[in-house]
């Protein structure tokens, strides 16, 4: 494994403990996502047979929870305070700063948890569909990364990712992945859910821009989590 290959692991995930990632580790980002997707679809088939399907969906959320370390869901909760609540620029990158959590943070992850678990439980197990979505939400955080400006003056840990090369060859890779594994799911279905979670993710991602001039590592998270839980949802809808 390559030093950006680790590198993005040990960003994404708890293994291989904290590093300092490149801009190099964006390359990466939609293979970790497809892996993580695959690795938690494989637990939800594991829990199905064993537990009814409300109970299955609860332990592959916090299965995702473990193998992320929380990184995306603290992102959201961040990003939630600072985006949503009505206060000038410098006060919002100064909210999404702190450790704490307000209404806003807690009243979108609560929803958000609340979405991701019944959509969930009213799907069939599908690893396919999970490596589809967790590898769309890593690609739009490589290419939001590497193509918007940095929010905050300061340095921060997703400012190691500016200037990365080959972004539009990275996101092209990914999206087309995304799209193969979700048809590989359902054609139809599986497309909608794609392009459904492409486009909640961008929502979040514009408002970013719009309401601090750019993106932080905590925007990322919530597109990220925001885009799997809109694709989710199309996926268990009966379209």
């Amino acid at each position: 494994m390559t030093s950006s290959a680790r590198q993005a692991v040990s960003f994404l995930t708890p293994v291989g403990g904290s590093s300092t990632p490149s801009a190099g580790a964006l390359a990466w980002f939609p293979i970790v996502g497809a892996g993580l997707g695959l690795a938690l679809g494989a637990v939800w088939v594991l829990v199905d047979h064993a537990f009814p399907p409300t109970v299955a969906a609860a332990l592959v959320l916090a299965a995702d929870l473990a193998m992320t370390g929380m990184l995306h869901l603290d992102g959201l909760v961040d990003a939630a305070d600072g985006l949503l609540a009505h206060t000038p620029r410098d006060r919002r990158l100064e909210v999404m700063r702190k450790p704490d959590a307000g209404a806003f943070g807690l009243g979108v992850t609560v929803t958000t948890l609340l979405l991701r678990w019944s959509a969930l439980a009213s799907l069939h197990p599908s690893p396919l569909l999970l490596a589809a979505l967790w590898c769309l939400s890593r690609t739009v955080m490589a290419l939001a990364a590497s193509r918007l400006r940095y929010a905050r003056a300061e340095g921060g840990l997703a400012s190691a990712f500016l200037g990365a090369r080959g972004a539009v060859l990275t996101g092209s890779l990914g999206i087309a992945a995304a799209l193969v594994l979700a048809s590989a799911w359902r054609p139809a279905a599986g497309v909608a859910s794609v392009g459904a979670a492409l486009l909640a993710a961008g929502a979040v991602l514009g408002l970013g821009v719009r309401r601090i001039g750019g993106f932080t590592g905590d925007v990322l998270g919530a597109a990220g989590m925001v885009g799997e839980t809109v694709g989710l949802l199309v996926a268990a809808a009966h379209l």
